[in-house]
């Protein structure tokens, strides 16, 4: 039997009812959600499940939504099933005050890595890391820099004359 898209949300949907929700399909892939504290379960659950097994974790990399009160930050997973080459999307999301996310990295050993880039440019603090600390960034680093919280030009500028770049009116 082929895995498709409607067995993997039947599976979760039977195992997790409406905690994992928002199931989309974009360009066959199959997206969809929980509440970060179940992030470990359903890793596990679409891990371990016969009929499931996404056994690689092909990226595992943050987002910043700065207009999603309460849910700024999102840890996103994408899945493969390498068997029969199927791949899924799933989304936990967090605070910016408190951006506590467990770790995969018992689930997947390749998380780890995944995990401290993730932290080290968006803040996303993984609970339980071995080791979480800045690899990219300097240590001395007082922010993280792929948060959308700062304006991208900076406004005070002089020397910039809009007219020369074909922005000014005519």
């Amino acid at each position: 039997m082929a895995l498709t898209n409607e067995h993997i949300k039947e599976k979760l949907a039977e195992k997790f009812g409406d905690q994992v929700f928002d199931f989309k399909e974009e360009y066959d892939l199959l997206s969809f959600t929980s509440d970060k504290e179940l992030n470990l379960k359903v890793l596990n659950f679409l891990v371990e499940e016969a009929s499931l097994q996404f056994t690689f974790l092909t990226d595992l990399c943050g987002v910043h939504y700065p207009d999603n009160k309460g849910k700024e930050l999102a840890v996103v997973y994408h899945l493969h099933n390498l068997r029969e080459n199927v791949r899924v999307r799933y989304k936990v999301f967090t605070d910016v005050q408190h951006p506590d996310v467990y770790t995969a990295t018992g689930v997947f050993a390749a998380a780890n890595w995944m995990e401290r880039e993730t932290y080290d440019f968006y803040g996303v603090n993984f609970i339980g890391h071995p080791n979480l600390k800045r690899i990219l960034n300097v240590d001395e680093m007082d922010y993280f820099p792929l948060r959308k919280e700062y304006p991208l030009e900076d406004q005070s500028r002089v020397d910039k004359d809009d007219e020369m770049f074909g922005r000014g009116s005519l």
